[in-house]
């Protein structure tokens, strides 16, 4: 079998896989759901209201039914593309709590992945070119502190340092007050205000997403650090780096052409994890810096037990890390020829 045939094979697989991995996800949210503790209603009306009250209001949401019966119910409403209604919202539909509160989270992952890459990947790379030297333990260390420190905490730490003792940066929102919001193109603001052509906006939207975005990319670098250390150490003692300097091309060339861009072969597939993870589940990012995305909407919704807010955005994550794991996997496959299927 061709190599072209066998990718298409296996793109079809995943395919073909990628709606039970759905429903897998959209299961296992039902169920804890409905095993942690706390009633939606309680957390609607309160645990003074009357019986008679908490009772009607079931079921008008149709929490009054038996779980295999809401469970059935929800899967009919998700073939229709139907997420439901919030329960805690007034009425609002999900579908458009999503695309209200997405696009803070997609411009905060995207600039958190920009600065994790820049910073590991130049950071890991000056380590492998100089290995046991003061720049490859510096290195190592970064990697691992940046690995292991907490989120909350550093986040916490450097909003009190540069936010409240030097009062260099803002916080507690994605845009000031005081001065209207960009016209909605794409709900980036940095990228909204730039189509605009209006840089007061733009200033304003990049003061307010520096700190959480340096935050969580320079935490996020750590990852990328020690992958590109690890293989591109590898890739520099391999025979074809050994030939190529024996015919007597540039280092920076062998560094730059050929041990770096098979180094960065493994990055990738990490690279796409990590923004699906990131677009899926910052919410320790969006909850300490205030952001208003769609991962500190979800935290909203768990605490306030809104069922369906809480399964329409993770289907909406579900769906975003089953497709990107599909993508990276297709990625690799064209970029590494050694893959076989």
């Amino acid at each position: 079998m061709s190599r072209s045939k066998a990718i298409t094979y296996y793109i079809t697989a995943r395919l073909l896989l990628a709606p039970l991995q759905l429903l897998t996800i959209v299961t296992i949210v039902f169920l804890l759901l409905r095993a942690t503790p706390g009633d939606p209603v309680d957390a609607i009306l309160g645990g003074r209201a009357p019986a008679s009250a908490k009772e009607e209001l079931r079921k008008q949401l149709g929490l009054n039914l038996p779980p295999l019966l809401q469970y059935i119910n929800y899967i009919g409403s998700l073939l229709r593309f139907d997420f439901g209604n919030s329960i805690t919202s007034r009425g609002q539909k999900v579908w458009d709590i999503i695309w209200q509160h997405f696009p803070a989270t997609a411009e905060l992952a995207i600039f958190s992945i920009a600065i994790a890459l820049i910073v590991g990947i130049t950071i890991g790379t000056i380590s492998a070119t100089r290995p046991n030297t003061a720049l490859d333990v510096g290195g190592r260390l970064f990697g691992i502190i940046t690995y292991s420190l907490p989120i909350f905490w550093a986040g916490m730490l450097l909003q009190l340092i540069f936010a409240v003792q030097l009062d260099w940066l803002p916080l507690g929102t994605r845009f000031p007050a005081t001065i209207p919001a960009p016209n909605t193109i794409t709900g980036l603001y940095t990228i909204d205000s730039l189509l605009s052509s209006n840089f007061t906006q733009f200033f304003s939207a990049l003061r307010y997403l520096i700190l959480p975005s340096c935050t969580l990319g320079i935490l996020l670098s750590g990852i990328f650090e020690r992958i590109a250390r690890v293989n591109l150490k590898q890739t520099l003692q391999a025979d074809y780096v050994d030939a190529a300097r024996a015919r007597g091309i540039p280092e920076r060339k062998i560094l730059i052409s050929h041990a770096l861009k098979n180094a960065l072969i493994p990055v990738i597939t990490v690279l796409g994890l990590t923004f699906a993870s990131l677009l899926g589940g910052a919410i320790l990012t969006e909850v300490t810096f205030s952001w208003p995305g769609l991962a500190f909407r979800l935290y909203q919704g768990i605490s306030e037990r809104d069922y369906p807010t809480v399964q329409g955005i993770m289907v909406f994550f579900g769906v975003i890390v089953v497709g990107a794991s599909i993508v990276i996997d297709v990625l690799n496959a064209y970029v590494d020829p050694r893959i076989r299927y």
